[in-house]
């Protein structure tokens, strides 16, 4: 941050810099995911509406619940979000190839115009920040946000396709 120091302290596992961590944490998502927010209200959609176009968009023909299982939220959550963007033609519903049973998701042209602009916007803000903090910080952060992400989890969200 402009004008403090955001070097970590040397007990950096005591109390205040775990808190400060948090903080800034909290309040760096905040600001990040309001970058979106009237584009998104714009459409009439909202943060689950993008969490939903961004994971399609990351691994076309993802299984509704594969995409469930991402999102951690419960069925008849996704199934509002998922009925409101194929409703409006961003996101195509088809039924897997090898198993009729399986619902495959990917974005309509559509849907991906409008997640591009989306992601845009929020690449601008990232891509700044990761500027500023330069590159062994970046890393640095990434293998914290990994740490909060149980084992189990990793080897999913490593399969988006990440570079």
């Amino acid at each position: 941050m402009a004008g403090q120091n955001t070097a970590a302290s040397p007990l950096f596992l005591r109390e205040p810099e775990l808190r400060r961590g948090l903080e800034l944490l909290y309040f760096g998502n905040s600001h990040l995911t309001r970058t979106i927010d009237q584009g998104l209200a714009d459409q009439g959609l909202g943060r689950a509406h993008h969490r939903a176009l961004y994971f399609i968009a990351r691994q076309p023909d993802l299984t509704v619940s594969q995409l469930l299982g991402l999102l951690a939220i419960t069925k008849q959550s996704l199934g509002r979000v998922l009925n409101e963007l194929i409703e409006r033609e961003l996101v195509e519903m088809r039924p897997g190839e090898r198993d009729r049973r399986q619902r495959l998701l990917r974005l309509s042209e559509t849907g991906r115009r409008l997640e591009t602009e989306l992601f845009d916007a929020l690449r601008e803000r990232l891509s700044a920040a990761y500027a500023s903090a330069g590159q062994a910080a970046v890393g640095g952060f990434w293998a914290v946000l990994e740490g909060l992400i149980p084992a189990e989890d990793r080897k999913r969200i490593g399969m988006l396709g990440g570079e």
